[in-house]
């Protein structure tokens, strides 16, 4: 996708399907935000036709600054075991309720996908825990620097699981003309769940990358 202001995504899943999800936001000629990194389950195939059996990382990583985490359902995360065997060693941001249970679902998935070792499964959540960077909701955060550049994002509640958070990205700079503000929705929850709290209602946007999964779908009262 290409705006006025010279903003590009790639989808590397959940573009053609509803699992795989990962989206990569063009920061400058030389980075990217990756948000999210899924497994595709069931029948569903990344960009390039790979099927649910082939996880593994087939895009370039060499210039992604940051992941960023919505919520830690595997087909947002399961992906991240092969970005990091791919060489990816840059922060993780995510809620802080997320940052305490992405480790959990991580090391499920790994001991089904990849290895039951103790040694191998230790090695491998604490690199994860060591690349965690937990956010709060609600307060924006520099993600990158560079060629008179500056990308920043902000957590707001989804309101689809605990942790669950929908992503803003503010891109200023000189060279964009004027400022570019991106929302990730991640997947969105309802309003009158008894435990969790109400999505957010976001001000505005340039660009909207919005989950429609249930889009044609009316929901009971």
């Amino acid at each position: 996708m290409n705006d006025s202001n010279k903003s590009v995504i790639k989808h590397h899943g959940g573009a053609t399907g509803v699992t795989g999800s990962c989206h990569e936001l063009t920061l400058d000629d030389n980075a990217g935000l990756l948000i999210d990194c899924g497994l595709f389950q069931g029948g569903d195939r990344g960009a390039d036709g790979a099927d649910a059996g082939r996880p593994e990382i087939e895009f370039d990583i060499g210039h992604i600054r940051a992941l960023v985490i919505t919520h830690v359902h595997l087909d947002h995360v399961g992906r991240i075991p092969w970005l990091l065997a791919a060489g990816f060693d840059g922060p993780i941001y995510c809620s802080e309720p997320s940052a305490e249970l992405l480790p959990i679902m991580l090391e499920d998935a790994f001991k089904l996908a990849v290895s039951r070792q103790p040694e191998a499964i230790n090695w491998y959540l604490r690199r994860v825990q060591r690349l965690l960077r937990p956010l709060p909701f609600g307060q924006w955060h520099s993600v990158y620097q560079g060629q008179g550049k500056e990308a920043a994002i902000r957590l707001r509640c989804a309101g689809h699981l605990l942790g669950s958070a929908y992503v803003e990205c503010a891109l200023t700079g000189e060279a964009r003309g004027e400022d570019t503000r991106v929302i990730f929705s991640g997947d969105l929850g309802n309003r009158a769940s008894p435990i969790l709290r109400p999505p957010y209602q976001p001000e505005a946007c340039d660009i909207l990358v919005l989950e429609s999964t249930y889009g044609d779908r009316e929901h009971d009262d």
